[in-house]
C-alpha cells in the first residue's frame, strides 16, 4: 500500500481493507470485514458499518452543499452490507436533522450524489448518475434508475421504483411503478413485489387500491375515504393511507 492516510484517533475495524491513496480522518469509525477502495476520502463525523464495500474516488461525509450549514458538527451513518460505487459522494447532515443516514444492504452506483439530512432505507438500489437532494427520504426495497434526479424533502414509498431519467418533483407512494414526463403512476411495481414474495391475492389487493386512487379521476380525500370504508385493514393499505395523507409535496399523478 503506498501514501495512505488514516490519522491515528480513527476506529478502524478488524480485517478491514484500505486501498492506495485513501484518507481517513480523524473522526471516523469503519466496522469489521468492510473495503475501501482507492483514492477514497472518508471525512470527520462518518460511521460505516460492517461488510461495506467503498469503491475508487468516493467521497463520504462532505460539507453539506447548503447555504444554511454554518459549520455545525454532523455526521453521515452508513450500515452494514452497503456497496458504494465509484465517485459517489453522500454528504453528513446539517443542524435540521443532523445525520444523513444510509441503512443496510444498499447498492449505490457510480457517480450518483446523496445530499444532507438523507435517510436512504434497506436493500434499496440508487442506479448510477442519481442526483438526489437534499431532506429526501428513501423506503426500504425502492428501486431508482439512472440518471435519475430528486427535488429536495421528497418521499419515495417502499417497493417502489422509478424509471431512468426522470425527475422527482412530487412523492412516489409505495409498491408503484413510476415513468414518463411529468413523472406517473404506471402500475404497480409487479416484478419487485413478486421477487420480495407478494402473493397474487396481496398485488391484486394494491392494484385496486390504486385503481381507486389513479383511475377513477377521484380527489385524493374521497379516494382514501373509499378506500377505509370498502378495504378490509391490511398493513399495505394502512401503509398507502399514512403516506399519502403525510405527503406534504403531493403525490404525482396517474398517467392519462
Amino acid at each position: 500500500m503506498k501514501n495512505i492516510i488514516i490519522d491515528k484517533k480513527a476506529i478502524i475495524g478488524n480485517n478491514v481493507n484500505i486501498g492506495n491513496f485513501t484518507t481517513i480522518e480523524s473522526d471516523v469509525i469503519i466496522g469489521d470485514n468492510s473495503w475501501i477502495g482507492s483514492n477514497v476520502n472518508i471525512l470527520n463525523g462518518t460511521r460505516i458499518g460492517e461488510e461495506c464495500h467503498v469503491h475508487a474516488g468516493a467521497v463520504l461525509g462532505g460539507i453539506p452543499q447548503d447555504l444554511k450549514y454554518k459549520g455545525e458538527y454532523t455526521f453521515l451513518v452508513i450500515g452494514n452490507n452497503n456497496i458504494v460505487r465509484e465517485f459517489v459522494t453522500i454528504n453528513k447532515g446539517t443542524s435540521s436533522k443532523n445525520n444523513t443516514i444510509i441503512g443496510d444492504g444498499n447498492l449505490i452506483m457510480a457517480n450518483t450524489h446523496i445530499g444532507h439530512d438523507c435517510l436512504i432505507g434497506n436493500n434499496c438500489v440508487v442506479g448510477f448518475n442519481v442526483g438526489i437532494a437534499g431532506e429526501v427520504t428513501v423506503g426500504d426495497w425502492a428501486n431508482i434508475s439512472g440518471l435519475t434526479a430528486i427535488h429536495q424533502f421528497s418521499i419515495i414509498g417502499e417497493h417502489s421504483m422509478i424509471s431512468g431519467m426522470s425527475r422527482v418533483v412530487k412523492d412516489v407512494p409505495p409498491y408503484i411503478l413510476a415513468s414518463r414526463e411529468p413523472l406517473s403512476y404506471c402500475g404497480l411495481n409487479f416484478t419487485g413485489l413478486k421477487r420480495r414474495g407478494f402473493q397474487s391475492d396481496k398485488i391484486n389487493e394494491l392494484k385496486e387500491i390504486y385503481r381507486i386512487i389513479f383511475q377513477e379521476k377521484r380527489n385524493i380525500t374521497n379516494a382514501l375515504n373509499l378506500i377505509e370504508e370498502n378495504f378490509e385493514q391490511t398493513i399495505e393499505r394502512d401503509i398507502i393511507i399514512k403516506f399519502i395523507k403525510k405527503s406534504t409535496r403531493g403525490i404525482i399523478k396517474g398517467f392519462s
